[in-house]
């Protein structure tokens, strides 16, 4: 229970601050039992960033396990100030952001490098939020366009983890028995029917990915896939003060010249994460018409505020190779599943997703829980990434309207998908480039609802209409 109730088909309460909505466990929305658990064990997500930070910043363990509470800390921030997303990384745009790195020695110089990055994309979603393009570009960007960047960055996630060497190489029967269980769970016509006549099995449907993660985890260690855990007991001890070693503070600002270089990712980090927050918005869609009982806001620009301040945190505290995006996908798919459910099963969307981080940042300081898992944290970063490629492929078919926004959206999606650190800007200039030669019926000047005519399927029949109409 909260101390505050929503009255129904209102917002969830919360205390105005500027343009955040400031929202509260247990003032403001309940804590919610199934997203605490979840936490628990998706939290592990998180800590795979932990190799990244000490091959590509050159930072020992204890430094960078105390990174991962600083991105803690950040993650409960949405949730917090007004935002109906959980947030994660901006997960595509990792091979990119590595390929940046490579051209820096690890250490110091590329700390600078990332600090660099991390700043400018902190300030172009600063700039969008304030100056309120953000929300704009949502209606103005092509929809082809915004769906094609939603699929191919789904498509990238699954060649990532399919290529030859990747991990479906190295543990290929836990990872596909674990995608299988959590797929059947997560989005099965069969499950749903079965969750509305069994108990049990609507219990197992609240906990989202974790029953697929622990049964990956058992057949993992069962088939010798990963080592058996080292379980140790007592509370985790982050070297904080081996971390500021590790900082700006201490190594030293970036020239010019290191800023000038990471532009182009940057606005390539920035193009991924936007379609993040489209599927994010969509998928509260998907849900918001089954719940009367609460209104939801939608409000972009304060996505990008919210997404500018952590990733501001992240470049002066503890740079991150993952950076701070808008979405994590499929941990906010598992949260607007269970929402969809009733009231019963979720008070409110924020209180699923501020739950489920805050349990995250908890679970940090629980040793047994760390080190339990540390041998398996491949296996909770493939999921994400599969289920992830999933829901960004179901969500942009989902947008396309007719048959020429397909074919414009696939040209995309497989530029965006190849293995170039360049794919990303190809694939917006194909897609722009595309969109007007063969989307727009007039290169030039305005064009009306008769100017539409599509070609192929079950569009035919528009075409002879409008046909009719000219003659």
């Amino acid at each position: 229970m909260s101390l505050i109730q929503r009255s129904h088909g209102k917002e969830q309460p919360y205390w105005p601050a500027g343009p955040f909505k400031i929202r509260l466990p247990f003032i403001h929305y309940r804590w919610e039992m199934p997203e605490m658990i979840q936490g628990f064990f998706m939290f592990v997500v998180g800590l795979a960033m932990i190799p990244l930070l000490e091959t590509y910043l050159g930072m020992p363990y204890e430094a960078a396990l105390a990174f991962t509470f600083v991105a803690g800390l950040c993650y409960i921030l949405p949730s917090l100030l007004g935002v109906p997303l959980v947030p994660g990384w901006i997960t595509p745009a990792i091979p990119v952001v590595l390929l940046y790195l490579k051209g820096f020695e690890p250490g110091p110089e590329a700390i600078k490098a990332l600090f660099a990055l991390q700043i400018e994309v902190s300030l172009i979603f600063l700039f969008l939020g304030v100056t309120r393009l953000g929300s704009k570009l949502v209606d103005f960007i092509p929809n082809s366009l915004k769906s094609g960047v939603i699929i191919g960055a789904g498509m990238a996630a699954m060649m990532g983890e399919l290529k030859f060497g990747g991990r479906i190489d190295a543990t290929p029967i836990s990872l596909i028995v674990g995608s299988i269980v959590s797929a059947y769970i997560l989005f099965s016509l069969s499950f749903k029917n079965v969750i509305e006549g069994n108990a049990l099995a609507k219990k197992i449907a609240n906990f989202g990915m974790v029953p697929g993660m622990i049964i990956a985890m058992i057949v993992g260690w069962s088939v010798g896939e990963y080592p058996l855990p080292d379980i140790q007991w007592g509370i985790t001890q982050p070297d904080f003060a081996l971390m500021f070693q590790y900082l700006t503070f201490t190594v030293g600002f970036p020239g010019w010249d290191v800023f000038l270089l990471a532009i182009p990712t940057a606005l390539i980090a920035y193009v991924i994460a936007f379609g993040d927050i489209i599927v994010g918005f969509t998928l509260v869609k998907r849900v918001d018409h089954i719940r009367d009982d609460e209104k939801i806001e939608e409000n972009v620009d304060r996505v990008h505020l919210v997404t500018a301040i952590r990733n501001a945190i992240h470049a002066f505290f503890a740079p991150w190779p993952g950076l701070a995006g808008p979405l994590w996908t499929a941990a906010h798919a598992t949260v607007a599943e269970r929402y969809a459910m009733g009231r019963k099963s979720m008070d409110s969307i924020y209180s699923g997703g501020g739950t489920f981080w805050i349990s995250g940042l908890l679970a940090l300081f629980a040793l047994p829980l760390v080190t339990v898992f540390k041998p398996v944290l491949p296996i909770a970063l493939s999921l994400t990434l599969i289920l992830t490629a999933y829901i960004c492929i179901m969500v942009g078919m989902e947008q396309l309207k007719d048959s020429t926004e397909r074919g414009v959206a696939g040209i995309v999606a497989v530029t965006l998908a190849m293995p170039d650190p360049k794919s990303t800007v190809y694939a917006v200039v194909i897609g722009l480039v595309l969109y007007f030669l063969i989307e727009r019926p007039r290169l030039l000047g305005k064009h009306n609802a008769k100017d539409n005519v599509i070609f192929g399927g079950e569009d035919d029949e528009n075409l002879a209409t409008v046909k009719s109409e000219k003659s």
